[in-house]
This record gives structure tokens, sequence and C-alpha cells, in this order.
């Protein structure tokens, strides 16, 4: 029988995988939008050259503003884009620095477990992508987590690809309920709720959390980092909620990963 404990767990659950869903909804529509308008700029540059060289389109200037380019849009960059060519020492072991406006959050990661995840985040870093990016979400009912590396601050944003889910099984067999724990100083990948969806974003765990066993756990918090994330979670959420932008606002305002 199940417990009503065990029902407020698969609810939020459910709750946190309907937002991944929807969130990636967006992202796609977002993404065929910006196909339909890269197609049509291919062919105006093809055809319209001399149009272009004589001046043609000079007074289109504010309605240039209104398309998106991938500085304003991460995540209209097509998801079909492959991931970064594996650079990382597979064998080794990497520290992933985030200097926040709240103190420095340590991660320690093991390229020979997440090769991939280790590798893109080793990329993005040393380009600066996650140089000063908001985390976005903060969950304090059931699932408790600080959300970051999206460079949008909606929850939408990404690098343009995705990269293979990886250790899925480090923390276990899945319990009846059909999650397992990510243990307080975890940190994972975010996803859609689909396989192979993780882009930028991840999530770190100040509490214990029963999620299902699909989502990359790639590193561990030092114990400062793991007070500075609890010390925002007892801030609360904004307006109250138990899901939203943290009330006490963290800004990453330089990601750094090294090998040990």
């Amino acid at each position: 029988m199940v417990s009503s404990e065990q029902r407020r767990r698969q609810l939020a659950r459910e709750k946190f995988e309907r937002q991944q869903q929807r969130r990636e909804a967006a992202r796609r529509k977002a993404r065929r939008r910006n196909t339909v308008i890269a197609a049509a700029l291919a062919v105006i540059v093809a055809a319209g050259g001399a149009a272009f060289a004589t001046g043609a389109f000079s007074g289109d200037g504010d309605k240039k503003s209104d398309t998106a380019s991938p500085s304003d849009s991460p995540s209209a960059q097509p998801s079909a884009s492959p991931e970064p060519k594996m650079a990382v020492d597979a064998k080794a072991k990497y520290d992933m620095s985030l200097k926040t406006n709240d103190g420095e959050i340590k991660i320690a990661m093991d390229a020979a477990k997440t090769p991939h995840t280790v590798n893109s985040f080793k990329y993005l870093a040393d380009k600066g992508y996650f140089n000063n990016t908001k985390c976005h979400r903060l969950t304090t009912q059931n699932i408790y987590v600080l959300q970051c590396g999206d460079p949008q601050g909606t929850g939408q944003g990404g690098p343009g690809y995705t990269i293979p889910d990886e250790n899925l099984t480090a923390l276990g067999k899945a319990g009846a309920d059909g999650s397992v724990t990510f243990p307080a100083g975890t940190v994972a990948m975010a996803n859609t709720g689909q396989p192979h969806s993780g882009g930028s974003q991840f999530f770190l765990v100040y509490k214990d959390t029963k999620l299902p066993p699909s989502y990359t756990p790639f590193g561990t918090m030092d114990a400062a980092g793991l007070k500075a994330v609890e010390d925002v979670a007892k801030e609360g959420v904004e307006g109250g909620t138990g899901d939203g932008a943290p009330k006490k606002a963290v800004t990453i305002e330089k990601a750094a990963v090294t090998k040990e």
C-alpha cells in the first residue's frame, strides 16, 4: 500500500518531469522558428547578394532586430549540432569551480565515469558560457535542488547540442516507487524527460532527494559549496511557492574546469 508520503513524492517527481517536458516543447518550437529564419536568410544571401551590396536592404534595420541571434537565444541553435570533440583525459579527475556572488562552489568530477559530461562542461566553461548566468530554479518541497546552467535564466536555454546519459546506475537500483536517492551534495544533469537530452543545465542537490535514475550524476559539491546552496534554500522561493526562482539570487560569475 502506498503511503501518503510516497504519494506526495511521486506527485512531486511527476510535476518535475512535466515541467522539463514543457520546457523542451518550448525549445523545439524556438528551434523550428529559427530554422525557418535561417533557411530564408540563406536564400536571400544566395539570390540577393547584389541587392544587399547596393543597399536594397538598408531600410530593414529595425526588422532585423526582431530575429533571434545565437547570442540572444542559445537554445535557437539546431539540436542536431554535434557535441564537442572529446578533449579531456577520460581516465582523470577534474574540478569545476563556480565562483558565485555568494561564494565559491567546488565540484569534483570523474571523467572515467562521465567522460561526455565532463568534456562538455570543460568546453563550455573554457568559452565562458556559464559566466554571469543566474541559477534560475529552486525547489523546496519533496525535491530539493538548485538548478543552474541556462544563460537565458528561463529554463529553456541550452548550448545547441545534447550529450548522452551516463553513470545512471551509480546511485543504485530503483525502488518500488521507481526512484533512487540523490544524496545531498550530488550534482546532476537536468534533461527534458527524454533519454540523452542533457545540454548545459544541471542541478545541485542540497538535501537527499528521490528522483528516477534518469539524470546523470556527474559531480559532488564540497562542504562549503553545499552549505552555500543550503543557505539559498533557507531563504525560499520568490512568491512563497515551493518551485521557482530563488528569493536569494545566485549568479555564477565565473566557471572553470581544471584537471586534478
